[in-house]
C-alpha cells in the first residue's frame, strides 16, 4: 500500500490503496464515491469518465500512481455546488436524456470536457468526440440535443 494526496473534486483526500489500483477503484471501493460507474474494464464504453485537468480520461485505465497532483473532477462534482447544476446536467434533465442511467455520469462527464473544449460544436463534433461512449439504451439523439441546449447556456 502507498499513501496518496489527491485532488478530487477540489478537495484533497488521502487514500492507501496500490499503486496499480485503478483510479475508478479508487472512487468507488476507497472512497465510496460511486457515480462512476464501471461498464467494460477496457476503457472502451465511457462509463467511467472523469475530468484530470479539464480532460475526459477513463478512470478504469488510468493508476492512481498516474494522477500526481492533477486536479480530478467526478460526476459528484460537476455540478457549481449543492443548488446550481453544470449546465450539461441542467439539459440532460430537460431533454429527458436517460433511461436506464447507467452510462449517463460518463456521458455528462464526456459533454461537459467537449464543451470546455469546443463552445459551439457542430453535430459532427458532437458525434466524433462522444464516440467512445456506449449508451445501450440508444439515447444518441437526445444526448446530442441536450449537448446543444447545453452549449447555449
Amino acid at each position: 500500500m502507498t499513501t496518496y494526496s489527491l485532488n478530487i473534486n477540489n478537495q484533497n483526500i488521502v487514500v492507501d490503496v496500490d499503486p496499480d489500483t485503478p483510479m475508478l477503484w479508487v472512487l468507488r471501493d476507497s472512497l465510496d464515491m460511486v457515480g462512476t460507474k464501471f461498464g467494460c474494464g477496457a476503457g472502451a464504453c465511457g462509463a467511467c469518465t472523469v475530468h484530470i485537468n479539464g480532460a475526459a480520461v477513463r478512470s478504469c485505465q488510468l493508476p492512481v500512481s498516474a494522477v500526481g497532483e492533477a486536479n480530478i473532477t467526478t460526476i459528484e462534482g460537476l455540478a457549481y455546488d449543492a443548488t446550481k447544476l453544470h449546465p450539461v446536467q441542467e439539459a440532460w434533465l430537460a431533454h429527458d436524456v436517460a433511461q436506464c442511467g447507467y452510462c449517463q455520469p460518463g456521458q455528462m462527464m464526456s459533454a461537459a470536457a467537449l464543451l470546455s473544449q469546443n463552445p459551439n460544436p457542430s453535430d459532427a463534433d458532437i458525434d466524433a468526440f462522444m464516440q467512445g461512449n456506449i449508451c445501450r439504451c440508444g439515447t444518441y439523439t437526445r444526448i446530442r440535443e441536450a449537448i446543444k441546449t447545453a452549449a447555449k447556456a
